[in-house]
This record gives structure tokens, C-alpha cells and sequence, in this order.
């Protein structure tokens, strides 16, 4: 699977938030976006998404395009935002409700899912008394728990203890070995050192080219 952003710019109100973005990603890979809060990743993985669009430009899955054509999005695993979880439902009521919009109930697969992010051993704690590590894991399971094609995560290391955060390393690059194509956002070095094949420095709703950590 090849993912490309093509001459992709960005104005609101005549600012320019994204300017002339590209992009050649290829499955079985990690890539990372390194820059400060601020700098432009969030946005970037938005207009990836198609959660904004563009004053210009393209963003094509293997010569599909996701602004002019019909792509199923399904495809991609997003953590970007809090995806609205219901507060007074556990993690696998939560998670269940949200898979089940895709596909036919699974219990065990939920369950593994939540084994595999470190929440097994709260199976009755209500989402609203998670903490904020617990709340990241089950983001972090809402957007690998499909399958999905494509994993596209924005911060997905904050609020993790250190044991926490090695096991999301993990299952990132077990995901690699699956040939998924992996995004990964960041403003901590640290977080992705050792894990991407390539990283971007993003700054200013601009990419200035590929890094060294």
C-alpha cells in the first residue's frame, strides 16, 4: 500500500496552516513527524484523514484519491482525537460499541485488544474513572482494534508511564511486521527514536525534510 500526499496546501482565512506538503509512505514501515506543539503534525495527519481539505492538492492510497473519489476510510486506525467515549460504559462496553458499527460482535477479540494495551486488569472501571494513562491505552486500542490498513497516531506516548510506553513501542512494531503502514507524531524525541524507519521534522504547517535522532 502506498500512501501520497501530493502538493498538498492549507489556508484558513487566508493563513496558511499546511504549505505544499509531500509525501511518498509505503507499507511496512514506520514513519514518524517530529516537531513542537504547534508545529503543523496534527494537521497534517487531519488532512490525511480527510477530516479538513485542502485549498490544493491531493492525497492519494494507491492512486486513489481520498478527497475526489470514493476510498473507504474504515481502512485507517486514528488516534487524533478523544473518539467520545461514553463515560458511565467500561473499556469493553466502550470499544464493543465501536467495533460493532464495522463488524459482528467478537467478546474475545475486544478482550485481546485490551489485554494487548495493558487494560485487562480493569474490566469493570468506568471510563470516567480511568486515568489519564488507562484513557490513552484505550485510544490507542480504538485505533489498531479493526485491523486496519493504515495506523495513523498523534502523541500516542502522552500520559504513559515508561513500562506503558515500551509496550506501545511493541505493538507499534509488531504492526510493522504485519506490513501496516504506521504514522507516528510526536514532539519527544525519545519517542520516536528506535522505532521509525524514517522521521520528518515538521515546522511551521511545513515539512522541512527527513531527520536523524
Amino acid at each position: 500500500m502506498i500512501l501520497e500526499v501530493k502538493n498538498y496546501c492549507k489556508k484558513i482565512k487566508n493563513k496558511v496552516i499546511l504549505e505544499d506538503i509531500n509525501l511518498h509512505l509505503e507499507s511496512g514501515n514506520v514513519y514518524g513527524f517530529y516537531g513542537r506543539n504547534g508545529s503543523g503534525k496534527t494537521m497534517l495527519f487531519r488532512a490525511i484523514t480527510t477530516l479538513i481539505y485542502p485549498t490544493s492538492g491531493d492525497v492519494l492510497i494507491d492512486n486513489t484519491s481520498l478527497i475526489h473519489d470514493d476510498y473507504d476510510l474504515s481502512q485507517i486506525g486514528l488516534l487524533l482525537e478523544e473518539p467520545g467515549f461514553y463515560p458511565y460504559l467500561n473499556g469493553y462496553e466502550n470499544l464493543s460499541l465501536l467495533y460493532e458499527i464495522n463488524h459482528k460482535k467478537n467478546k474475545e477479540h475486544i478482550q485481546e485488544i485490551l489485554k494487548e494495551v495493558g487494560l485487562s486488569d480493569f474490566p469493570k472501571e468506568k471510563y470516567k474513572e480511568y486515568s489519564l494513562g488507562m484513557k490513552q491505552k484505550l485510544r490507542i486500542a480504538q485505533a489498531i482494534m479493526e485491523d486496519q490498513k493504515i495506523i495513523i497516531l498523534d502523541e500516542p506516548m502522552n500520559g504513559l508511564d515508561e513500562k506503558s510506553v515500551e509496550n506501545i513501542r511493541n505493538i507499534i512494531m509488531k504492526l510493522k511486521k504485519k506490513d501496516k503502514l504506521i504514522l507516528v507524531a510526536s514532539h519527544n524525541k525519545e519517542d520516536l527514536n528506535l522505532l521509525c524507519d524514517k522521521v520528518y521534522k515538521v515546522e511551521e504547517g511545513k515539512l522541512k525534510g527527513e531527520i536523524s535522532l
